[in-house]
Formats: structure tokens, C-alpha cells, sequence
């Protein structure tokens, strides 16, 4: 069984979280464990259709941002890493300097020093140059910078079809397929 852990901060972009949530609670052989933070929760209420308890009911587990103690804050805890979409500035703040007040940047910290996939989904723009110095200093300690960049080879149609391309991108970070676009095959 492959685990992966989730976060969802609450910068703008919540659906970016909630889909992977909903597209990783269809792969049997991939356990979810969520962390959503007080933010993130406001904000999946107001941008998407989702209310937060069918999000956390789509997990295998959740835990509180709050509980800093809890499993994802070990090493201990092997997964194959983690994902925090969307990753406000705030978090991402708090992950490339290694401050782990919360359970989603202790998280994510305990995956650079394992050496396990980091993937953050920044949602920001236009971006100053504190940004891209902190996007800078978590790849150079091993983590993925991944903002939403929409790709429209696929001919997108809905929101839905952007979303996708952005999950589909973050899926191929973890070697998990899901078949949600169909991919270039060349002009």
C-alpha cells in the first residue's frame, strides 16, 4: 500500500486539494491522509461545492493542522511524500525555512529530510522577489515547486479541464496515474 499525505492550505485554489482527494479516494492501492488547515477549510466552503466533511470523508484519515504531534510529523511515518495544494505563501514560508508550528509545514519538513517527494502547489501572482526566493531555497533542499499552470494543448472546456491538467501534473510527481487528460502525443 502506497501512502500519501495531503495538505490543503487555505490560500485561494482549494479545489486543487479537494480533487486530489477525490481522484486519489478512487485508487485502491494509494491510502490518503489529510491536513487541512483552518484557512483551507473557509475555503473550500466558499470556492467549491464541496462542504469540508465530504472532503475529510474522502480521506483515510485526517488530522488537525493544530496537532503537531500527530503521525506525518514523524520520519517514522514512511510515506511517499507530500502534497500541499493549493500552498499559500504563508506555507511556503514556513516550509523553506523550516518552521514547523503547524502540521502541514512539520509535514512537509519531515519529507525533505527523508528525502521523500515534497510537491507544493503555490498559489500566488504576480510574484515578488521574497517569493521566488523561497521557492528557490525548497528546491535547493529537495521539494517541487508546482504552481497551477493551465496546459491548453488539451483543448480544456471547463474549469474542470484545467484542474485536471494541474492534478494530472501533480499525480506524475508520485508515478500515479489516473487518466484525466489525454496526454501530447505530437502535433
Amino acid at each position: 500500500m502506497r501512502r500519501l499525505i495531503v495538505g490543503i492550505s487555505g490560500s485561494s485554489g482549494a479545489i486543487y486539494g479537494v480533487r486530489i482527494v477525490e481522484v486519489l479516494s478512487r485508487v485502491p492501492e494509494v491510502e490518503t491522509h489529510l491536513i487541512v488547515s483552518r484557512g483551507a477549510e473557509a475555503t473550500i466552503a466558499y470556492e467549491t461545492e464541496y462542504d469540508p466533511a465530504r472532503v475529510f470523508a474522502m480521506a483515510d484519515t485526517v488530522y488537525s493542522n493544530s496537532k503537531v504531534g500527530a503521525a506525518p510529523a514523524s520520519g517514522t511515518f514512511v510515506t511517499d511524500g507530500m502534497v500541499v495544494a493549493p500552498c499559500s505563501m504563508k506555507t511556503l514560508s514556513s516550509i523553506a525555512n523550516s518552521y514547523g508550528s503547524t502540521l502541514i509545514a512539520r509535514a512537509a519538513d519531515v519529507c525533505l529530510k527523508e528525502r521523500r517527494r515534497l510537491v507544493l502547489v503555490t498559489r500566488e501572482t504576480p510574484l515578488h522577489l521574497g517569493h521566488l526566493r523561497l521557492m528557490c531555497r525548497v528546491t535547493e533542499t529537495g521539494g517541487v515547486v508546482l504552481p497551477p499552470v493551465p496546459g491548453f494543448y488539451t483543448r480544456p472546456r471547463s474549469i474542470s479541464d484545467i484542474v485536471d491538467h494541474t492534478i494530472t501534473k501533480i499525480l506524475d510527481q508520485f508515478g500515479i496515474e489516473a487518466n484525466l487528460i489525454t496526454r501530447w502525443g505530437g502535433i
